[in-house]
């Protein structure tokens, strides 16, 4: 079901001071090429360079964290907030990490202390994993997506846009496990539009609204590691059955054209997960109103800049 507001209230609480309030760029007409005036949430700025940092700080500051310390299972974005707030808090933090994750978040992971372990596979393999060691030395289980801390802290970037974008109709969201668009769907409540965006590789939102539930889905495609969820999760599939208006599916060339266009356009380096929403304006996935008036958050920057800028 659909996190309350008064939680996403009080993650938005406790988490203040602890993460950035992340800005936004209001572009003139025709950025980009699109005629619909467009906001961009630059979410890739937090501290950690994802969005994850609000769920996981949340999470640990919502309870009590054992001496054992923390365990996680990420594509490397979600790890590495898990490590990044661990360490401000003074907790032990250990990631399952898939062999498939970028060697740049590998890497940023370890600088933060984290005691990182390599999984073959993808996330749902590693967060296999991580579930089996959480379960045998008792530390603290951080999901990240699913679980209702970690999507209310996900949803205070909806607070921050009530503030930012007032006017805005629709918020345009990257997808894979469903934490963020749970999260900003959950705060808007039908109150606006709300689009998620897919890969057509990793179309788990997309497969549970069609079946009714979460189910499993091939994963693949340059936004794997951090849209490259098996199945989306369950708050994600309720929450978005009543305040999700659709999910859009977006090829993997069109990702590549939408980083390509950030870095052209407003000199902004994002990872193919963090520029998927913006890849369904541009392809035509989605195709906005006459007047309608966009927000698109841009998720996360963990990617090597030369792999955008060549």
């Amino acid at each position: 079901m659909p996190v309350p507001r008064q939680d996403i209230l009080a993650a938005a609480a406790r988490i203040e001071g602890r993460v950035r309030r992340t800005p936004v760029v209001a572009l003139e007409a025709g950025a980009f090429g699109l005629d619909a005036p467009v906001t961009l949430k630059l979410e890739l700025l937090q501290r950690t360079g994802s969005f994850k940092l609000r769920g996981a700080c949340n999470r640990m500051l919502a309870g009590d964290v054992p001496a054992e310390g923390v365990i996680a299972a990420s594509g490397g974005n979600f790890g590495i907030a898990t490590a990044y707030a661990a360490r401000s808090l003074s907790h032990r933090a250990e990631v399952f990490v898939p062999d498939t994750s970028p060697a740049v978040k590998v890497d940023r992971l370890r600088e933060l202390g984290a005691d990182v372990r390599l999984v073959p596979g993808y996330y749902a393999d590693a967060l296999e994993a991580s579930t089996r060691r959480a379960a045998e030395t008792g530390a603290l289980f951080l999901h990240a997506y699913d679980q209702p801390e970690v999507v209310a802290g996900a949803g205070t970037i909806g607070i921050e846009l009530d503030e930012q974008a007032p006017d805005a109709d629709t918020i345009v969201v990257p997808v894979g496990g469903g934490g963020l668009i749970a999260g900003i769907a959950s705060w808007a409540a039908g109150t606006r539009r709300v689009v998620g965006v897919e890969p057509e590789a990793c179309p788990t939102l997309s497969a549970a609204l069609s079946a009714g539930e979460p189910v499993d889905v091939e994963v693949g495609g340059v936004a794997a590691d951090s849209l490259g969820s098996r199945r989306a999760g369950r708050i994600a599939v309720e929450t978005a059955g009543r305040f999700v208006e659709r999910v859009a599916l977006v090829t993997d060339d069109a990702i590549r054209e939408a980083q390509r266009a950030l870095w052209g356009e407003v000199r902004v380096v994002a990872e193919p997960g963090g520029a998927a929403g913006l890849a369904a304006l541009l392809s035509g996935a989605y195709r906005p109103e006459p007047g309608e008036r966009l927000v698109v958050v841009i998720s996360g920057a963990n990617t090597d800049p030369a792999t955008v800028t060549r």
